[in-house]
């Protein structure tokens, strides 16, 4: 008889987030072995799972609190997100209850083992999220296109990039794509406002995983420009496309590209985000070694070791709890 897994993900579908996006292909990674359902609370009148996979830390510490009341001990794994790591875990009482309640803990990320104290890191282990490789597409040439993809939000800073634009020459063919819905007013008014000033700035809003995908895959390049990243679900969309990206040297994207990678920019700089896209842009040397930095880290990224590893995590809170 299979197991029941339930994961908890504060995201839903509808919100398009990476907390789901993670939730929905764990589900699919673990439902050949295990019934597996995905919700975004579980509460204590609920059917008992024999695992609980918790997604954040604090905005999940409802679930988390309510399943080990009914089972005091074992068969929870918490994997915890870019707020929870940089923010939460350090001054919020309801994440760190979580991080004490947990058996298991997931980061997505090298980096982020760092925050953890050494009791937590015992119980931490590393899993890189992955994406299927995409063939690689036919770009234009009449504008260099680059993407941003995400939401926005603080943690974000989506606005860097943006303002990046106004330090670019005249004859750069740089164009921005931002995908991604404002999540409160003020957002979407600055954003709008940009938009009709900025002729390089497109702003297509929210769109569906699929689509997103072939956007990313069609451009030249992707910035990511956020203050913080538990691991970024758009770097490995882009790098398994075998577009490259250009990233601010935050603890979570360093852990996701690596130490010495070359396109990274001062977090919240403008002046040294507008000079990488335009070498970007125009040294193809520095162009193919980001090309061949990124392909060095795609294994990481491989949906059948991610699969390996979140399966091989469940059968370890299985049999630790027999």
């Amino acid at each position: 008889m299979s197991s029941s897994v339930v994961i908890v993900s504060p995201g839903t579908a509808s919100a398009n987030n990476g907390n789901w996006q993670t939730a929905a292909r764990w589900a699919r990674f673990l439902s050949p072995q295990h019934a597996v359902r995905v919700c975004e609370r579980w509460r204590e009148g609920d059917a008992l799972p024999d695992v609980m996979i918790a997604l954040h830390a604090r905005r999940s510490a409802d679930s988390i609190a309510c399943f080990r009341r009914r089972r005091a001990h074992g068969r929870l794994l918490v994997a915890l997100t870019g707020t929870d790591v940089y923010r939460d875990i350090h001054d919020d009482e309801a994440a760190q209850q979580s991080l004490a309640r947990a058996d298991r803990l997931l980061v997505l990320q090298s980096r982020a083992l760092d925050e953890l104290t050494p009791k937590q890191r015992i119980k931490a282990s590393v899993l890189y999220q992955s994406a299927p490789t995409l063939k690689p597409a036919v770009r234009g040439v009449r504008h260099f296109d680059i993407v941003q993809v995400g939401h926005l939000r603080h943690e974000k800073d989506p606005f860097t990039p943006i303002t990046a634009l106004r330090h670019l020459p005249r004859d750069s063919r740089i164009r921005l794509t931002h995908i991604g819905t404002a999540l409160d007013g003020q957002h979407g008014e600055t954003m709008a406002t940009v938009c009709r000033s900025e002729p390089r700035l497109r702003w297509l809003g929210g769109l569906g995983h699929a689509a997103t995908r072939q956007r990313i895959k069609r451009a030249h390049l992707l910035v990511i420009a956020s203050r913080m990243e538990g691991g970024a679900n758009v770097i490995v969309e882009a790098i398994t496309s075998s577009v490259s990206v250009i990233a601010s040297d935050v603890s979570g994207n360093v852990g996701m590209l690596g130490e010495h990678y070359p396109g990274y920019f001062p977090f919240a700089d403008a002046t040294a985000c507008a000079q990488l896209m335009l070498r970007c842009e125009r040294d193809a040397g520095f162009r193919a070694r980001i090309e061949r930095a990124c392909a060095v880290r795609a294994p990481l990224f491989a949906p059948e070791r991610e699969a390996r590893g979140i399966r091989a995590v469940v059968a370890r809170l299985l049999n630790e709890s027999r």
